[in-house]
């Protein structure tokens, strides 16, 4: 009997103690998940509040930061069809034509209560090049290009909303029957591709914002053009880049190898615009014509040796550039051996940036020190 109460007893004991130590786990979990959604809920107010850093500086530099999210919204035609946006690849045949009268390019105003930014930051191309993401690719578009950031005015005594703005002109743009294409974050993958960043890296950082920001594309076809249309947003600024399609038209000529030689002999050198890739030393085929003339130059004169100078004008970095018009003039070379000249006539060298013969705050001036010189040796 005394054993089997000892034995009573003990469990007894044992079992008050599980019971304790149960109950005081259960004790210690309860807190770890309050601490835990404490916590979360913290961190979340916290990302609220830590609002986007400040925009992209008077001299386009700019301090990275989180952007507010404008939320995607779905087109009312994907809507009705109950598709997702992207699900299909983008086509322009998909986009209805728009007889919308418009205005002069670019078509659209700065909402009311805010402006451009400083005229040396916009830029208002005859003929440029821009990039445009549709969600499965991005669309290189030439031709006429227009491309700002936005500012709030002071003097409206208004505060900087990035909704208010891409509302507004998400607005203009569709009643101009523009087409949005897409609308969110242009996705990690493909935002730091080097052949879009030298693209685009023409344009102010407040036009383009930064490549995590929100961004919306719109689309308008008409009959005989099609309009790009990009916004972005960041905390206390916005960003438009308008583009309209539109074919090359060269407006230079050729001058004839005769026409070369006197230039040659009366100042030592003469500078043609020879067109290349972005930001690479390929010719492209509209320039064949200018080393034709090259060729027919040095067919005739035998004796006559060149060097063949690369300049650039100051977008970028300078060695970049100068590692750029080396290759470029090296191109020139490249292309005039393969039809027969003797490399010892010819001498490429690069000189980057470092010789502007235009002013580089212009973009007719930076077309005029993109160049390639013959210089007499």
């Amino acid at each position: 009997m005394r054993w089997t109460s000892a034995i009573l007893s003990i469990d007894r004991r044992s079992s008050g103690r599980h019971l304790e130590v149960n109950e005081r786990l259960s004790l210690a979990l309860g807190r770890s998940l309050a601490v835990v959604l404490l916590a979360g809920a913290l961190a979340a107010c916290g990302s609220d509040q830590g609002a986007d850093a400040e925009a992209p500086t008077g001299d386009g530099t700019a301090e990275p930061g989180p952007s507010p999210v404008v939320e995607p919204r779905q087109e009312a035609a994907d809507i009705a069809a109950g598709a997702a946006p992207g699900d299909a690849p983008f086509t322009i045949e998909d986009v209805p034509v728009s007889a919308v009268p418009l205005g002069a390019f670019p078509y659209f105003s700065i909402p009311d209560g805010y402006k451009e930014a400083a005229p040396r930051n916009v830029s208002r191309l005859d003929f440029g090049q821009a990039a445009f993401w549709t969600g499965d690719r991005f669309e290189r578009v030439e031709g006429k290009v227009y491309a700002t950031g936005i500012r709030v005015d002071r003097d409206s005594g208004k505060q900087f909303s990035p909704l208010e703005v891409a509302r507004n002109l998400e607005h203009v743009v569709k009643q101009a029957g523009g087409v949005e294409v897409f609308s969110g974050e242009t996705p990690t993958e493909v935002r730091n591709d080097p052949s879009i960043e030298a693209l685009m890296k023409p344009y102010h950082a407040e036009a383009r914002c930064w490549a995590h920001a929100p961004i919306q594309t719109f689309v308008i076809r008409r009959e005989g053009a099609t309009i790009w249309v990009r916004t972005c947003q960041a905390q206390n600024y916005a960003g438009l880049i308008v583009a309209e399609e539109e074919a090359f038209v060269s407006t230079s000529r050729l001058l004839p190898a005769d026409a070369l030689k006197q230039k040659l002999d009366a100042d030592g050198r003469v500078a043609l615009q020879i067109h290349f890739a972005t930001d690479k030393a390929d010719i492209l085929p509209e320039s064949q014509p200018q080393i034709a003339q090259i060729l027919e130059l040095l067919e005739q004169h035998p004796s006559l040796e060149l060097a063949v100078n690369g300049h650039t004008d100051n977008t970028g970095d300078a060695e970049h550039n100068q590692a750029l018009s080396e290759a470029r003039a090296g191109a020139v070379v490249t292309a005039l051996a393969s039809k027969g000249i003797e490399a010892a006539r010819l001498q490429a060298q690069g000189f980057g940036q470092s010789q502007p013969v235009a002013d580089n705050s212009t973009e007719v001036g930076k077309a005029a020190n993109r160049r390639v010189e013959l210089v007499r040796r």
